[in-house]
């Protein structure tokens, strides 16, 4: 594998960055109500970002999960509503639609999820069940000449400014994991309505979606065959791109404390110059950068998918490491970094979210566990696990 980030990525995270530096990491706090950051949206459209994940036949730039994450890494140490804002156009929505989506919604949506005038909303949890998607209960049935969606989603991110939503479903009733397929619903078809509004800690809204008698045309049932397999294939993608988002945050909250520490005084020195101060932080940047080395690595096995066992490692790892580089970074504040005024307190709270979205800690943890006793035994031990 080749770790080397190429001279186009580090001109586009640059130019990303200073973006993210200079606008969006002072208006981050107008977000935290709920408010959708369409100027920032409309921004990163303009440098092509809300079209990564898009094949240049369609116009977008066709880059690597690497490139996305780099991209996301860099929004997230300013603004986490921000950079789970892009993570819809970013991420399995759009890979979605790119891979299984016949050839005329491909040019209908695409160019607009590029532009920013088709925002994606992915509709996967239910009321009674979130990882158990062999267990969903929202059906598509065919009717004649057209599909027919019924069925209740919830927490489902950006559905009030969503143009097209990406819904996991079963598929005429059928039972298990063989049933679960997907269909694509766009905005204003009759029975869709949002229903329910959470306000999370992290800042931005998530939605309760209700499909009710839902006429579809077939061409949007994009994935059948094998669809459970196929789909969760692609969310491995979300297991390489949330991390990437906690990463992000980690380094913002390190950088945040770093500035502190350095201007901070305390018995007429600087705090810098205590030995535990100066520990916390050698602490805080092995745990980030293990991090990047375990995520960079998922990202690169990406074929076109990453690899579940890489990416599930890479997530734990990363949203926990978050947790603590966050947490400990509102340490060295002390009583500033528990204010709305510091940038720490709104980033730990963005963190909090890592472990929770696409795919729980202790779910990835029973992957990660069941394939390494599968594979890791015998002469070759750890090495069978063939990671490297």
């Amino acid at each position: 594998m080749e770790f080397k980030i190429g001279t186009e990525q580090r001109e586009m995270v640059a130019a990303v960055r200073q973006l993210a530096q200079s606008e969006f990491k002072q208006d981050a706090p107008k977000w935290m109500d709920g408010t959708f950051p369409w100027p920032n949206i409309k921004k990163l459209a303009g440098l092509g970002v809300l079209g990564m994940s898009v094949p240049e036949e369609y116009g977008g730039l066709g880059l690597s999960i690497l490139d996305t994450a780099l991209i996301l890494e860099e929004i997230a140490k300013v603004d986490y509503v921000t950079a789970m804002a892009v993570l819809g156009e970013a991420g399995v929505q759009t890979r979605v639609i790119s891979h299984y989506a016949p050839k005329a919604i491909k040019e209908r949506i695409l160019p607009r999820v590029i532009s920013g005038d088709c925002i994606l909303a992915i509709c996967m949890t239910e009321p009674h069940a979130g990882t158990d998607v062999a267990n969903y209960r929202t059906n598509t049935k065919r009717h004649g000449n057209h599909l027919v969606l019924n069925g209740t989603k919830k927490l489902i991110s950006r559905a009030e400014e969503a143009g097209m939503f990406v819904v996991f479903t079963r598929v005429d009733g059928k039972a298990g994991r063989e049933g679960i397929g997907c269909v694509l619903v766009e905005k204003g078809t009759p029975g869709l309505a949002v229903t329910g509004t959470y306000h999370t800690m992290g800042g931005e809204n998530l939605h309760e979606v209700q499909f009710d008698n839902c006429e579809l045309p077939p061409e949007n049932l994009v994935i059948e065959t094998d669809g459970f397999k196929k789909l969760l294939t692609a969310f491995n993608t979300q297991r390489c791109l949330n991390p990437s988002i906690s990463l992000g945050l980690a380094e913002g909250a390190f950088d945040e404390a770093v500035a502190y520490v350095n201007d901070r005084k305390l018995f007429n020195k600087s705090i810098a110059e205590f030995q535990g101060i100066r520990w916390k932080f050698a602490d805080m940047f092995k745990d980030i950068e293990a991090g990047r080395g375990l995520l960079y690595r998922a990202c690169l096995t990406a074929n076109p998918f990453p690899d579940p066992f890489m990416a599930a490692t890479a997530k734990v790892f990363c949203n926990e490491m978050s947790l603590r580089v966050t947490s400990e970074a509102i340490q060295v504040h002390g009583g500033y970094g528990f204010t709305d005024e510091y940038p720490v307190s709104r980033l730990y709270r963005g963190a909090r979210y890592g472990s929770l979205g696409g795919g729980s800690s202790e779910s990835l943890r029973d992957l990660i566990g069941k394939r390494i006793l599968a594979d890791a035994g015998g002469v070759d031990g750890i090495m069978g696990l063939d990671t490297y």
